[in-house]
């Protein structure tokens, strides 16, 4: 299962979803990226530039 990287207390792991800000600057919503499976964390606020890359693969493929 794809998981975000998050930094927590200056420390990478492995978040428990993506934040909206990453899904929006993919170009990508809520809704369609629960079908998609992939997992979504409506708490986060951070936008970080791994995640975004993730994302971006995973919608070429």
């Amino acid at each position: 299962m794809l998981r975000p990287v998050v930094i927590h207390r200056g420390r990478k792991r492995e978040g428990k979803g993506f934040s909206l800000a990453e899904l929006k600057a993919v170009g990508i919503n809520k809704l369609y990226a629960k079908k998609l499976g992939i997992p979504v964390d409506e708490r986060r606020k951070t936008c970080l530039e791994n995640n975004i890359n993730m994302l971006k693969e995973l919608i070429k493929k």
